[in-house]
């Protein structure tokens, strides 16, 4: 039996492609086994697969900015290095694939150290930190913007495109209405600023929901510990995360306002859902996600709303807006090619492990 070894964590976009990728290797007869952090998102999120066996390690943090924790976390990375190394040469894998996040730093270095091959997979239009650093020591890096190939080695790139879970098309509208308790008589709106949140973007929201549940439904993702109790009204329906009923929820969506991150545009992209985008800042991380925006916007699938622009009364016009010309949004997607960028990460994981 063959053995793949995943990684990658620290939000939910560090995950989904792996539990994309997973059920293929499981359905061949591989072993699948996954190195993620003691307590992040991708430990819960791996739970849900019991076939997959988890190993966590120490992590750390890698931060372009002072934080007393900057002391600390070297010495957490290298403990997650050592762990790393050992569980890889204990396990030996055939091939490792790696998501990205700071968790997959000690597993690439981990997998290098013991001549495992090893692919990265970068969703964003430019590498993240966690990625350059690991790229240097990867087999192969598959991207998901043509434009990121040309930032790499010719000879260690491939564009791919974006993996899309399969489970994330099979939604039902009805049980996603049911689920929220929502009724056809109004369009709905997802909002998520990312699984660990986004506190402007929540707040912006509540103070606008009175405009906006006259006219729509609003079903709202609000991140880790950002749920508002006191918040309670018809056609307003709020959790942390939702991850098991999700294809159900976007498939009674009409409208997705969300953050502009790799893994989630091109998923409501694939389902048609136009989008209201709201890039982190520039203060608040490397600018990719303004990129990634830029670039739906330049394609005519989204709107950008700059988190320096965000109010109460900016959300409610920008959506509006939005809905009103909806159908423009959706042909133009309707004519965006899509490929079956989960096989040729599957094939590519299958060549390397020979």
């Amino acid at each position: 039996m063959k053995t793949i070894m995943f990684t990658g964590g620290g939000s939910a976009g560090h995950v989904t492609v792996n539990l994309a990728l997973i059920p293929r290797f499981l359905e061949e007869g591989w072993s699948v086994q996954y190195i993620g952090s003691e307590s992040g998102i991708e430990r819960q999120l791996i739970a849900t697969i019991p076939e997959v066996k988890y190993f966590p390690i120490s992590t750390g943090k890698l931060r372009r900015y002072i934080d007393m924790q900057n002391i600390k976390d070297p010495f957490k990375v290298v403990k997650g290095l050592f762990q790393a190394y050992r569980l890889i040469k204990k396990n030996k894998p055939n091939v490792i694939f790696s998501k990205g996040g700071f968790v997959s730093v000690p597993v690439v270095l981990g997998a290098w150290l013991n001549k495992v091959p090893l692919l990265i997979h970068e969703s964003d239009l430019t590498p993240g930190l966690a990625n350059r650093i690991s790229i240097p020591f990867a087999t192969g890096v598959c991207t998901t913007f043509p434009e990121t190939g040309g930032m790499l080695k010719a000879d260690k790139s491939r564009h791919v495109g974006a993996v899309i879970r399969e489970e994330v098309k099979q939604g039902n509208a009805d049980r996603g209405r049911a689920f929220c308790g929502f009724t056809r008589s109004k369009p709905v709106i997802l909002i998520m600023g990312g699984s660990l949140g986004a506190r402007k973007i929540n707040t912006a929201v509540r103070q606008s929901l009175s405009a906006l549940t006259k006219q729509y439904q609003i079903v709202h993702l609000c991140g880790k510990n950002q749920v508002d109790p006191s918040l309670t009204m018809p056609g307003y329906k709020q959790f942390e995360y939702v991850n098991e009923q999700l294809p159900d929820v976007l498939a009674m969506t009409d409208l997705v306002i969300s953050r502009a991150g790799s893994n989630s545009i091109f998923e409501f992209l694939s389902l048609k859902k136009p989008m209201l985008l709201i890039p982190l800042t520039k203060e608040q991380s490397r600018g990719d996600q303004i990129l990634n925006a830029q670039s739906f916007e330049k394609s005519g699938y989204a709107d950008i709303l700059y988190e320096e622009k965000l109010t109460a009364v900016t959300l409610a016009e920008s959506v509006d807006r939005l809905y009103t010309n909806r159908a423009a949004y959706v042909d133009r997607m309707n004519m965006s090619e899509e490929a079956n960028a989960l096989s040729a990460v599957f094939d590519w994981i299958i060549e390397i492990a020979k």
